[in-house]
């Protein structure tokens, strides 16, 4: 039985060791999935990083990831990888969904609020390691031939998303393996999981090797998904009516508005497109709401936009798993009520 160990050294160094376990396992508190899928006999993944490379840490992964840039193995740092983006801008660091084997977006949109955190376009890099497929559904209607090395490939993933979603320079091979040591310290714990004790005590009599290891595996992958989906939308046929819900919810609409939008647009921290809590604000979003312009919400949140030569940065849509309808027109209420606006 295999198990891989972090050890960081902030200051210094990231070591990879394989250490081979003895004796029976047992389900330990924070244990890694991909531990304990190894100690099953489950096959490795492939995007283990290789540290025999210089320079590769999960400081200088982390660095990247955070802010652009990290301390580069020749002295100093490295050019920012993206003039316009970080990872943190379209996806999280940390669990965002309470059931990982489901993408609901109202419930990452409660989680998100009772958690503090962004309500975000991108699937959380927290558990990435654990997915075999990356790009899925519809994504090659945005990018093409692009996608499909990077379906089932984490390395080209990364790199088809640092090219093209952040606008930024293709990884060296060193940035890549660290951004990689990084991702796996923020790998799927068996406590995100949602398992019965009846369910752990069948995982730890397959890890004692008295039950059937198979099974342990399957169950354990059944508890999250191996790749996000994604479904792109259109705006409603008719965007002064909108997309046809039973009703509207103007506090889920703010959550929508101040978890997701203020994210990238307050004090453009994201965007040119400055919005804050101003009647103005929400008067123009509303104005622009039902029509075929730019500024509709409708519009840049289904399609988003493309960049423009001489100004890259621009907005990823949402697809219908991050973004519902109701949660469209929930934000639409709550813009529409700020703007002192009737239907």
């Amino acid at each position: 039985m295999y198990k891989f160990l972090f050890t960081t050294f902030l200051a210094t160094a990231f070591f990879w060791t394989i250490q081979q376990s003895s004796g029976p396992g047992q389900l330990l508190s924070g244990e890694a999935v991909a531990d304990v899928l190894l100690q099953l006999g489950d096959e490795p993944v492939s995007h283990y990083p290789d540290t025999t490379l210089k320079g590769v840490s999960v400081e200088a992964g982390q660095g990247i990831m955070l802010t652009g840039f990290a301390p580069s193995p020749g002295g100093g740092k490295t050019n920012k990888q993206s003039k316009h983006y970080v990872c943190t801008a379209c996806h999280n660091i940390e669990k965002e969904d309470p059931d990982l084997s489901v993408s609901d977006p109202q419930a990452r949109l409660e989680y998100a609020r009772d958690n503090d955190l962004p309500f975000l376009q991108g699937t959380a890099l927290y558990g990435a390691v654990n997915r075999t497929s990356f790009y899925n559904g519809d994504y090659e209607q945005k990018y093409g031939s692009l996608v499909e090395p990077a379906r089932d490939d984490l390395r080209e993933a990364i790199q088809l998303c640092a090219t093209e979603c952040s606008q930024g320079r293709a990884l060296e091979p060193w940035e890549m393996e660290s951004v990689l040591a990084y991702l796996w310290t923020i790998g799927l714990k068996m406590d995100d999981l949602i398992l019965s004790d009846k369910e752990k005590d069948q995982i730890n009599q397959a890890l004692e090797g008295k039950g059937d290891a198979a099974a342990a595996i399957q169950l354990i992958k059944s508890r999250y998904l191996s790749g996000s989906p994604a479904t792109f939308v259109a705006p409603p046929e008719d965007r002064k009516a909108g997309y046809k819900v039973d009703t509207t919810d103007v506090e889920n609409g703010r959550l929508v508005y101040e978890l997701s939008c203020l994210h990238c647009h307050e004090n453009e921290r994201y965007s040119f497109f400055r919005l804050d809590d101003s009647k103005l604000t929400f008067q123009h979003l509303a104005k622009h709401f039902p029509r075929y312009t730019e500024y509709s919400v409708y519009q840049v949140g289904r399609y988003g936009t493309s960049p423009v030569p001489g100004s890259k940065p621009y907005m990823p849509n949402y697809t219908l798993e991050k973004l519902s309808h109701q949660q469209m027109e929930d934000l639409r209420a709550y813009i529409e009520y700020r703007a002192g606006y009737e239907r």
